[in-house]
């Protein structure tokens, strides 16, 4: 086995874009090899290339359009192996409604078999449908199917593969797979699940590698997790713990999370993608005569234009589900809006459905409880522009607004479970501070886990802390004590996941048998035309967002014509400088105007070192006898406490070391900090920050890590 690291110097690029140059095979150095690994994960079922809830073609996603890029790499270099890390039968219309039902010539293992892949990685969505069904759609496949830290009761592998050996080029390379193991925390209930055992992905890694010995010169793991922990306090659902296990490990592949990432550490390649095939994450090694590796980079390769693969649509299986789905959804006015349900966003980006109560929610709330029978459910607003227009509704407005193929379980709780409950919810919001003109979404809580509560009356008191923002809830007129017992009705992905939690404790009751998008099918059936109803059975207390303020009004007229980005983590606060905007975001820094220098601004230079951080203007600043900036560093100290008032104003010819060079610029030093103009920092930087009005106003690239949400 290959076990010896490459000086652990690695090149890390990011690309955007598809470029394909002279062919990496007539550059290899005699007894050199060179090795193109492209990695898929995520996919979510989007073969074609086509959203079915709008009815027409993408323009930068799906398999087709991979399989056209990997066909194009292949051509350049043979020595292409092709990985799918997880999530790949679940997420559309066409898998979830459709063929999940009847797995007979499944379109996702004829996307596979045509592409060939080389692996396919089990992910957590891979078991939405049950384990038989699973097994279905795995037996039409001819790709080696891993899940190296998934067993049957007799210690046996569920996919029969801990990972399989592929050799290129006289290399032979090991991927090993394996899956988040929290898989029974979300799908527990499914047919067959109970009877698997979810290990430690570092110990089945570990394990495999064991086995491997020395048959292989490359190992790679394909991981449908992302590098940190999720829920595991051992670190048993981290891709990191892998690392730290598993020296041995040469390439790594992350998924799970939906995020873009690419490491820079200098040690290993390790890549993720976002989801729906939008891009692919790729690998290029280079051994020499030894098999030893000697270079590697890492790219993520987007799809955006990106001609789709006519053969691989051309497919029987995948053709005729193409028909079939889109006949499905076109061919079928399930019904009617009488009206729009979710009111028109005051703030462009801020989904009034997370402000307030909504028609959306109601609907869903509505139709859970009469198929359930319940006291209360709870409903979350999946996506921030799901909504109903007026006109003719089809299965896609359907799966718009409830795009997971959840069922119902009834659960009994306490009135304390409940409010815990609700209290859990309400983590998704920011606490307000004083001078937000807008309320703004916790970033550490996805939005599908931000619940809605039908069934009780309540306020959200948003001035208090997580934990204490729950107030006033009364179920039919009463108030809700601790020692009430209620009937909830929640899906059955929330329901393990408030076990875990511990916030309930409760057995399961009941369990629908048909998914809550075929209950709104139903309830459309026989409410048409749909009213959009809201009941206003809860709100939004203990903010004042100065709805009068003409500053308020000033601020939202440049989202809204998007020359500012919207405040969706971050609430716009009045009281707050607001004088620096990076890439649309609003940032308060110390400034200062010195008499001697005219009307010029000097900002705080440590507090440009936080407004820049993820952008490819970001650096770092360190003291070494003197300051020292270091380009695309990142900077993590904490941010200065504005100065005090009074404090002097000197003048300053400021040396600045960047990145070993010299480099002067005129400055004021105020309280032993820095100050410098737009002019001074464009200097230090190379860029093109522009001040006006005391603003300085910087557009610069994202860099590093993009942002995700789990599934």
């Amino acid at each position: 086995m290959h076990k010896q690291k490459f000086g652990k110097i690695l090149s890390v690029a990011l690309s955007v874009a598809m470029v394909l140059s002279l062919s990496v095979t007539a550059l290899a150095a005699d007894g050199e090899t060179h090795l193109t690994i492209i990695g898929t994960s995520d996919t979510h079922g989007n073969i074609w290339g086509y959203s079915y809830e709008d009815m027409k073609e993408s323009t930068g996603d799906g398999l087709a359009r991979v399989s056209t890029y990997v066909s194009q790499v292949r051509e350049e270099n043979p020595n292409t192996i092709l990985v799918d890390a997880g999530d790949t039968i679940q997420g559309t219309i066409m898998t979830d409604d459709l063929y999940s039902k009847d797995t007979t010539d499944h379109p996702v293992p004829a996307a596979l078999n045509y592409m060939g892949y080389d692996a396919w990685v089990l992910g957590n969505h891979e078991f939405n449908f049950g384990v038989d069904t699973l097994k279905e759609i795995i037996a039409q496949t001819d790709v080696p199917v891993l899940a190296a830290n998934i067993k049957n009761a007799d210690g046996s592998y569920f996919t029969g593969a801990g990972y399989t050996i592929v050799e290129r080029g006289g290399v032979k390379v090991a991927i090993i797979g394996v899956t988040t193991p929290n898989i029974p925390r979300w799908d527990g209930t499914k047919q067959g699940v109970a009877d698997l055992t979810f290990e430690s992905m570092a110990d089945a890694v570990a394990d495999c590698i064991e086995e491997i010995g020395d048959g292989a010169d490359v190992i790679m793991v394909s991981t449908h997790a992302g590098l940190s922990a999720e829920y595991s306090t051992d670190g048993a659902d981290a891709a990191q713990t892998i690392l730290d296990k598993c020296p041995e490990v040469d390439v790594l592949q992350l998924g799970h999370t939906h995020t873009t990432y690419i490491n820079n550490d200098g040690a290993i390649p390790v890549g993720e993608t976002k989801n729906n095939a939008g891009e692919v994450v790729r690998y290029d090694l280079t051994l020499n005569a030894d098999k030893e590796i000697t270079s590697a980079t890492v790219e993520t390769v987007s799809m955006a234009d990106v001609e789709p693969d006519q053969g691989l649509r051309d497919v029987p299986a995948i053709k005729t589900a193409q028909e079939k789905t889109v006949s499905f959804i076109q061919d079928n006015v399930l019904g009617h809006a009488a009206a729009d349900f979710q009111p028109v966003n005051e703030i462009n980006g801020l989904p009034e459905g997370r402000l307030q109560d909504t028609a959306v929610i109601d609907l869903i709330g509505t139709v859970q409880l009469e198929n359930s029978g319940a006291d209360v459910t709870a409903v979350a607003l999946f996506k921030d522009t799901s909504d109903l227009k007026q006109g003719d509704l089809n299965y896609g407005n359907m799966f718009d607004i409830y795009k997971y193929p959840n069922v119902l379980y009834t659960v009994e709780v306490t009135g304390a479970e409940m409010k815990a409950y609700m209290e859990w919810a309400a983590e998704c919001w920011n606490q307000w501070q004083p001078g937000d003109i807008n309320i703004s979404f916790n970033p550490d809580k996805a939005g599908y886990l931000h619940d809605h509560f039908i069934g009780l009356n309540y306020e959200v008191n948003l001035s208090k802390p997580a934990g204490e923002r729950i107030e006033n809830v009364t179920f039919q007129g009463e108030p809700l004590t601790d020692d009430m017992t209620l009937t909830l009705c929640v899906n059955d992905y929330r329901y393990t996941g408030l076990k875990n939690e511990g916030i309930i404790s409760g057995e399961k009751q009941w369990e629908s048998s048909a998914s809550v998008r075929d209950m709104l099918v139903a309830y459309l059936a026989e409410h048409d035309p749909l009213e959009p109803v809201v009941d206003n059975n809860w709100k939004i207390t203990g903010v004042d967002l100065q709805l009068d303020n003409p500053e308020r009004a000033a601020y939202i007229e440049k989202i809204n014509a998007g020359e500012l980005a919207t405040p969706y983590n971050k609430s716009i606060n009045l009281n707050e400088a607001n004088n620096v905007v990076v890439n649309g975001l609003l940032y308060s820094a110390d400034d200062a105007v010195s008499s001697g220098l005219g009307d010029t601004v000097f900002y705080r230079l440590r507090d440009l070192a936080v407004a820049f951080k993820g952008t490819t203007a970001a650096f770092d600043l360190t003291w070494n006898n003197g300051v020292v900036l270091t380009k695309g560093g990142e900077y993590t100290a904490a941010s200065l406490a504005p100065r005090a008032d009074g404090t002097a104003i000197d003048y300053a010819n400021l040396t600045v070391t960047v990145d070993g060079t010299p480099v002067e610029v005129s400055a004021l030093l105020i309280g032993g900090n820095y100050y410098v103009s737009a002019e001074g920092i464009n200097t230090l930087l190379g860029i093109n920050a522009v001040e006006a009005d005391g603003v300085l106003t910087l557009t610069a690239e994202v860099a590093g890590p993009g942002s995700g949400n789990a599934g």
